[in-house]
């Protein structure tokens, strides 16, 4: 059996199963921080984490995919181990900055909702305090 075939197959299996791994971990302990991000509204955050998980399939799938052709012949099982250290160690990079981003870019939407939450008054406002006055100019010295 050529040897490029076997490194071709395993490059595969190892891709894809740590691709469903790793979407499936996003997933399950995203809910809860997409939950907060989204104000408690938990329909909205499963539908987000949904769509969140099939862009992250589709992006490192298709990317493995892409990087499934070998550019030399392998021919010992030297070889089949150097051509997989390559490719499932740029697979890996991918899916943690894949990772990272969506961290990154739901913590920067879930800090501007907190900075909404704190700029609005826990008391709405009953009325003013004191006399109210026209504005004076300033004196010039």
């Amino acid at each position: 059996m050529d040897l490029t075939v076997v490194a071709y197959v395993i490059y595969l299996v190892v891709s894809i199963g740590l691709t469903v791994w790793v979407a499936r971990t996003l997933s399950r302990n995203g809910r809860v921080f997409l939950s907060d991000v989204l104000r408690g509204n938990e329909a909205l955050a499963n539908a987000v984490n949904h769509l969140l998980v099939v862009g992250f399939y589709l992006v490192n799938l298709g990317f493995v995919a892409l990087y499934l052709n070998a550019d030399d012949l392998i021919t010992d099982a030297r070889g089949v181990f150097e051509a997989l250290s390559v490719k499932l160690g740029v697979v890996l990079l991918v899916l943690g900055v894949m990772h990272l981003g969506n961290v990154w870019v739901l913590n920067k939407i879930r800090r501007r909702g907190v900075m909404e939450r704190e700029q609005m008054p826990p008391v709405p406002p009953q009325g003013f305090s004191g006399e109210q006055r026209a504005w004076a100019t300033p004196t010039g010295a």
